[in-house]
């Protein structure tokens, strides 16, 4: 099958150069197999992690701090924690992860899940993809000086133009093939079929949203209401509020009165939050966040708007049924009013991936969760956490995904 396939692409790690499929499949299909938590591997991902974390690319790119402490040691052994007694766990083989371009941090989290579980891995990173992705790609080249040869020759990172040829070549090639984005993208790349033993992993369009209780709010500190407004910021803005789990609709439960009175408060608070991290909305953004909420109330869908600038808009809906799930632009929040957290589970839908929260119990929250069912919202975590990566994603445990059970009897 690989036999008439030449088309070329970039090689971005572990080396800067154009080689054709067939030449990549080649490198890849023999050597020194590699095992589930490999030590090798760990190693390169702690290297790696730790020059993540250095104070001048946390400085530019905090985001990376966060992928640099997913990466610690500690972190990775607990990773490593599975299935035990009859159960032996094997690499499933060669993973082709297919992320998205506007969101560069994905494709770390599940390549290094991959790799420390002691799979082949094949990424395809978009041309597309910004600058954090190409620092991204220089520290894992410089962290290759430290590192076990067998990195370079079991992982690799491409990039290349729309190609159903050269997709179809690595998904017929692979075992696992792991897709990030829309409904359409996920679509699309679903059309190159796979080999038979072969599964898909996929990540399509999720929307994520907010809770806050209103007396919570009001009867809170300056301090805490400062660390929510900062940790809510970054759950929005760190990718320009495209993330999957990034909220949209902000959702308060209390009385009418204090509802209206903690979405004011809180949405200034916020606004000081986003103006002391220096995030700003070009012209062009403000435009269509303009044109996107009065949308909505053209629509009878709100009845009232709120700018702080260009970088916060804040809209108050006619009533929680009328939540969009769409993008509105970056630092666009919708915000409506429910009696009780209970009325969420008439609400949610099943692409509803992340409830972020604030002033509940763990009672509350399992409570809900219970009356879900399973039809919506994946993650339930405390405002701040919307974007911490964890195995368990979307509902799905990766690690189990990216690995075979062999069951040994004796």
């Amino acid at each position: 099958m690989m036999s008439d396939v030449s088309s070329e692409l970039g090689v971005r790690f572990p080396d800067c150069r154009d080689i054709s499929v067939e030449t990549l499949i080649g490198q890849m299909s023999g050597g020194e197999p590699l095992a589930v938590g490999d030590e090798r591997i760990r190693g390169f991902l702690t290297g790696f992690g730790r020059r993540l974390l250095s104070p001048e690319l946390a400085r530019r790119h905090p985001e990376l701090a966060s992928l640099g402490f997913f990466l610690r040691p500690s972190e990775l052994t607990r990773i490593l924690d599975g299935p035990r007694g009859h159960h032996l766990r094997a690499p499933r083989g060669l993973v082709f992860h297919v992320p998205p371009a506007n969101v560069d941090t994905v494709f770390v989290y599940s390549w290094a899940l991959s790799a420390l579980m002691g799979n082949r891995n094949v990424v395809r990173l978009s041309p597309r993809a910004g600058a954090v992705a190409e620092t991204i790609t220089r520290t894992l080249r410089e962290s290759l000086a430290d590192a076990d040869p067998v990195v370079a020759a079991t992982q690799r990172i491409v990039t290349y133009d729309r190609s159903g040829t050269i997709t179809a070549a690595l998904s017929a090639a692979c075992d696992l093939r792991v897709i990030w984005g829309g409904d359409a993208a996920v679509g699309e790349i679903r059309r190159h079929p796979l080999a038979p033993h072969a599964r898909d992993l996929t990540f399509p369009d999720r929307t994520s949203f907010a809770v806050l209780r209103a007396a919570a709010w009001l009867s809170a500190s300056a301090a805490t209401r400062g660390a929510v407004a900062e940790g809510f910021a970054n759950d929005a803005y760190w990718f320009d509020q495209a993330a999957c789990s990034s909220p949209r609709t902000v959702y308060w439960v209390g009385s009418a009165a204090d509802c209206d009175v903690a979405r004011e408060e809180f949405t200034a608070w916020l606004a000081r939050a986003v103006a002391k991290r220096g995030w700003s909305v070009d012209a062009a953004m403000a435009v269509e966040k303009r044109v996107a909420t009065y949308g909505l109330a053209a629509d009878g869908d709100a009845h009232a708007i709120d700018f702080h600038g260009n970088a916060v808009a804040s809209v108050t809906l006619a009533g929680p049924e009328a939540a969009p799930r769409r993008w509105l632009g970056a630092g666009t929040f919708v915000h409506a009013r429910l009696d009780g957290l209970g009325e969420l589970a008439r609400l949610v839908e099943r692409r509803d991936q992340t409830m972020t929260h604030f002033g509940f119990v763990p009672a509350e929250l399992e409570l809900l969760a219970g009356a879900l069912g399973g039809r919506g919202v994946d993650r339930m975590v405390p405002v701040g956490s919307a974007l911490s990566f964890h195995r368990v994603w979307d509902g799905v445990d990766l690690t189990a995904e990216f690995t075979r059970l062999v069951t040994v009897i004796t």
